[in-house]
């Protein structure tokens, strides 16, 4: 007797996001944990020396985490008015906090001691870096100052004043220690140097500035506010290389990670893009529950960090592959041979029997129980994941002309699942043919049969599914003839500019110049 074939499903490919080495990558970030804060968490910052702790600036404190046990490891709270700004010096041992108080302090990152505190701003001082020298700190405040500090001593070294608004972002030369960037609530991306104080140049970024990031060649830096990221080239004085334009809200802060190859910016629409720096393109997004205030990644990417709007610390870390513990390594099972196993003249290799397994529809259909066959495909976690099987099933009926039979002597429940399937996949363009035949098929056998309130709603619902499919054929139809005439009219306009270029071609010398001198001439 031969075999049974089964039911020909035919199988529809999904569209879905393309699969990129930075896809893998980004994905292998673990679940995030998320810590409460009081307050937004203003800025984010991860120590540059092993273990790679990071502060969180948010109220009236800094806490410093450890990024593998996700607990507080130490906490600042020498402030009486609202901190910002906690940025770690390149070894680690110190760090420096603006905030409410217009000063600028510094601590000692080991023993939690107030070092210096630098006075002389007269309104809030959000951000405040060292220089490359370690020498020196650069505060950015409200009061549209810029102001560079000695820590030996205490004291301002100079101070800029050419902003016309709030100076909400700064960053240091990663190459220089007298090239200072800032950008301002005016619009305004400017550029100093602490050698003949004064501003090399500046530049327009088109809504207010939150956020500005050297690369670690020192020749270009970026700025971002609004919904744009703008790319400047410091060497051209300040020539506008590019615009990146993904996020749909402010964007509030950027960061490096992957060894400087990537660009992260976080945004107020609860995303974070990933560039590449090569081409400015986004390899790959992070979603937040939240908008985003604050963001940064440890070295080699192993932690990212973000602080939201509603006090939520979102702490990822990179899960590590696991590797079999020598007990698993030392467990064999010779029941099935490994694969790549070659017998020997000694054994006995016994072939493995492997049943093929049928689906319940398909014996149904091998009994010829049609109406049975139906009921098992329209079961709810078919119709909602595998839509193709049902459809499937009913061609292989019409096939055998076992329609009417499968779908005749129904009622109630059974009845309204078939409608309930075609008016939810019948303007499917996969499976519309089938359906519209099953359709008919079914407003044959119950015309003129008195239905029940349920019946009827979902009888109306399907004409009204119908009249919606048939308006929008109508208008794609609409819309085709008009880009054809479109269309029809370029291709129209191509042939006669070829034309009249042939002419000209085979014009002779004398009467090109004659043409030539009367066109001149008008």
């Amino acid at each position: 007797m031969a075999a049974f074939k089964k039911t020909n499903v035919k199988i529809f490919t999904k569209t879905g996001p393309n699969i990129t080495p930075d896809t893998i990558y980004w994905k292998k970030l673990g679940v995030p944990a998320l810590v409460k804060e009081f307050g937004s968490i203003d800025y984010i910052d991860f120590s540059p020396v092993e273990p790679h702790y990071f502060a969180v600036t948010c109220s009236v404190r800094v806490q410093i985490y450890n990024p593998i046990t996700k607990v507080v490891q130490k906490n600042l709270s020498h402030f009486r008015e609202t901190a910002y700004g906690g940025s770690f010096r390149s070894d680690g041992s110190l760090i420096c906090v603006g905030g409410e108080e217009c000063q600028v302090k510094l601590f000692d990152v080991s023993s939690k001691s107030l070092l210096r505190v630098f006075k002389g701003h007269s309104s809030a001082v959000h951000r405040c870096f060292f220089t490359l020298d370690k020498t020196h700190i650069a505060s950015f405040s409200d009061d549209k100052s810029i102001c560079l500090w000695d820590i030996p001593s205490e004291s301002k070294v100079t101070s800029f004043s050419e902003h016309l608004d709030y100076v909400r972002a700064g960053a240091i030369s990663p190459v220089s220690t007298d090239i200072i960037l800032s950008g301002g609530y005016d619009n305004i991306v400017r550029m100093y140097d602490t050698r003949i104080n004064a501003s090399v140049f500046n530049m327009d970024h088109g809504a207010p500035v939150e956020s500005v990031l050297f690369l670690p060649t020192g020749g270009v830096f970026l700025s971002a506010g609004g919904t744009e990221i703008r790319v400047w080239d410091a060497f051209t004085g300040g020539r506008l290389l590019a615009k990146l334009c993904q996020h749909h809200r402010t964007v509030t802060c950027l960061c490096l990670g992957s060894g400087n190859k990537r660009l992260l910016s976080a945004s107020l629409d609860r995303h974070v893009k990933i560039y590449d720096i090569s081409s400015y393109q986004v390899v790959h997004t992070l979603d937040y529950p939240n908008a985003v205030l604050s963001l940064d990644v440890s070295t080699r990417d192993e932690t990212v960090v973000a602080g939201m709007v509603d006090g939520l610390v979102s702490i990822s870390r990179r899960e590590e592959e696991t590797r079999p513990t020598k007990q698993e390594r030392k467990k064999v099972s010779y029941r099935y041979a490994p694969d790549g196993f070659q017998a020997t003249s000694v054994d006995t290799v016994v072939c493995e029997e492997k049943m093929d397994l049928i689906s319940k529809h398909d014996v149904c259909l091998r009994k010829f129980q049609y109406s049975k066959a139906v009921d098992c495909v329209l079961m709810s976690y078919i119709t909602n994941k595998k839509p193709a099987v049902t459809v499937g099933v009913f061609q292989e009926l019409i096939r055998r002309k076992g329609l009417r039979a499968a779908l005749a002597g129904r009622e109630g429940k059974s009845l309204s699942a078939v409608l309930r399937f075609l008016i939810k996949y019948i303007g499917d363009y996969r499976f519309t043919r089938t359906l519209i035949d099953v359709a008919n098929m079914l407003l044959d056998i119950y015309d003129g049969v008195d239905h029940s309130m349920e019946i009827s709603v979902l009888l109306q619902r399907l004409a009204q599914r119908l009249r919606e499919e048939e308006q929008l054929t109508e208008e794609l139809l609409a819309l085709q003839g008009a880009l054809q005439l479109l269309l029809s009219g370029a291709s129209v306009g191509e042939s006669n500019n070829a034309d009249s270029m042939t002419d000209v071609t085979n014009i002779q010398p004398s009467q090109s110049a004659q043409s030539t001198f009367v066109v001149n001439i008008t």
